[in-house]
């Protein structure tokens, strides 16, 4: 069985791996070494989590436009 890529992981499990980061990093109990390849990790599943969301903000304004449903801003 082969292992995922971090590239291949789903929003929400980077984003749960990201919390979790962030909630061992505001312990302070974590070692100067440990804590920078924590960070390291968390700003990986950071650009996972914006990539991921990028695709979703891409996909629905394609959806939008060839569904001609993307409506004009307009400032009353």
């Amino acid at each position: 069985m082969s292992k995922k890529k971090s590239t291949d992981e789903s929003y929400e499990e980077a984003l749960t791996k990201l919390e979790s980061i962030i909630e061992d990093m505001e312990d302070g109990s974590i070692p100067l070494a440990d804590l920078v390849a924590q960070f390291e990790e968390g700003a990986k599943l950071l650009r996972i989590c914006q990539n991921k969301l990028k695709e979703a903000e891409l996909k629905i304004n394609k959806l939008d436009i060839f569904n001609e449903t993307q409506k004009p801003f307009q400032i009353d």
